[in-house]
């Protein structure tokens, strides 16, 4: 069995910054791309940002120079740095990630968090 647990979201004024991390446990073998995702009341879910296990990042237009993405292989963690933040940058953010759970598997899974809120407002 796999996890991903995420932590960090929370209430901020516009212009405030917060830090999400999200962190995988169980039966992992080599995390592949991690991603964070988020989705807004009425809106479908969309991708914010994506690191591979090399450290390359992409990110959605509307967060770029303002979020950064990083993580640790060795502790499994991935993080989303939120800088500049607005009140459209408002959802619930998710933590995914591609993995293979065993040595001897070429099978790719995917996983997702649970979602943590992260609310915008003054």
């Amino acid at each position: 069995q796999v996890q991903l647990v995420e932590s960090g979201g929370g209430l901020v004024q516009p212009g405030g910054s917060l830090r999400l991390s999200c962190a995988a446990s169980g039966n992992i073998f080599s995390l592949n791309t991690m991603a964070w995702y988020r989705q807004a009341p009425g809106k479908e879910r969309e991708l914010v940002a994506t690191i591979s296990r090399g450290g390359i990042v992409n990110y959605a237009d509307s967060v770029k120079g303002r979020f950064a993405i990083s993580r640790d292989n060795a502790k499994n963690t991935v993080w989303l740095q939120m800088n500049s933040l607005k009140p459209d940058d408002t959802a619930v953010y998710y933590c995914n990630c591609n993995l293979r759970r065993s040595s001897t598997s070429m099978v790719i899974e995917n996983y997702w968090g649970q979602g943590t809120q992260v609310t915008v407002s003054s």
